[in-house]
């Protein structure tokens, strides 16, 4: 399908309550505004719009959906709004707040609590190289306690990465940005693109038809990757590629004299490619960052040749 590229709502346009400001961020499932509400208070709102489905022409505000693609564009609105309602139950400080969802223009909206600060990938490119241990282990301390509330909550966040981990002005880590809908809707809509991000989604997010594999230790491969990017600077090679030729320094041979072993042999036991040798908890991986003398469980060598056939199985 080929690729096009959605017109924003124009800033001052009315929608619902909010007064649109500007644009934000669009990407290939959704536009981000910075709007203000009736008491005037800054907020966020994402619009549902998959480029690939639907396109709003400069001077439109309703988007023009093929017959083909109307069906697809309602069941992934259908799951961009129970995203929404679910996360409106979660008040945490490290998870992003929402506060309201509604229709318009023949799509969904979700408003979230407008945060100030940067994101941990503008954190990284501004300390290249130069990131503390103290610095990564206090911002994933916090922010796993976000995601712990979130697994409590039966939901899976299956987009976390430097770009979605915004950093308070304060320092606080906060959760945006979920990607459990796109990864709903590319699923089960093989024409789509994949909307995962290389580099940091888990082996088993690559296989359509094992969507049963995904759980915390998904979103765990993620926060091991995030931890790794602080490191190196860079995204880590991706998990498919890794499957099939893992070209992937371990952090604990490539960061020897720079980190901690416990914080390195921790990384690498988020990122290990099969899903059952990760942590199974957010709990387990807590307590792991909280204490410096707890020793990482060893990766199952006699079994790795067998685990790594069946993962690369998985995923083709």
């Amino acid at each position: 399908m080929p690729s096009q590229v959605n017109v924003p709502l124009p800033p001052g346009y009315q929608l619902d309550e909010y007064r649109i400001e500007r644009q934000l961020s669009l990407g290939g499932f959704s536009i981000v505004y910075l709007a203000f509400d009736k008491d005037d208070a800054p907020v966020a709102i994402k619009e549902y719009l998959p480029n690939s489905l639907a396109l709003r022409a400069e001077g439109d505000a309703l988007p023009s959906i093929a017959e083909e693609n109307v069906a697809t564009f309602r069941y992934g609105m259908k799951c961009f709004f129970e995203e929404g309602r679910a996360l409106a139950k979660i008040s945490h400080p490290n998870v992003v707040r929402v506060q309201n969802f509604f229709r318009a223009n023949e799509t969904v909206y979700m408003v979230m609590h407008y945060e100030r600060g940067r994101t941990l990938q503008e954190h990284i490119l501004r300390h290249k190289g130069d990131i503390r241990e103290s610095f990564i282990r206090a911002v994933f301390a916090r922010l796993l306690n976000g995601l712990r509330e979130v697994h409590t909550h039966k939901l899976l966040h299956l987009d976390i990465k430097p770009s979605n981990i915004y950093l308070r002005n304060d320092g606080q880590p906060v959760l945006i940005d979920f990607g459990a809908a796109r990864q709903t809707l590319s699923l089960d809509t093989p024409l789509l693109k994949p909307m995962y991000t290389p580099g940091f989604a888990a082996p088993e997010q690559y296989n359509n038809a094992r969507r049963e594999l995904l759980g915390p230790w998904t979103d765990i491969y993620s926060v091991g990757a995030s931890m790794y990017a602080c490191m190196a600077a860079a995204a880590p090679q991706a998990a498919d590629q890794r499957v099939e030729r893992d070209q992937l320094i371990p952090a604990v041979k490539r960061w020897p004299e720079k980190y901690s072993r416990q914080l390195l042999e921790t990384v690498d036991w988020c990122m290990r490619l099969n899903y059952l040798e990760r942590p199974q908890s957010v709990f387990a991986l807590q307590k792991a960052l909280a204490d410096k003398e707890r020793s990482v469980p060893k990766q199952a060598d006699s079994l790795f040749g067998h685990l790594r056939r069946k993962v690369r199985n998985l995923i083709k």
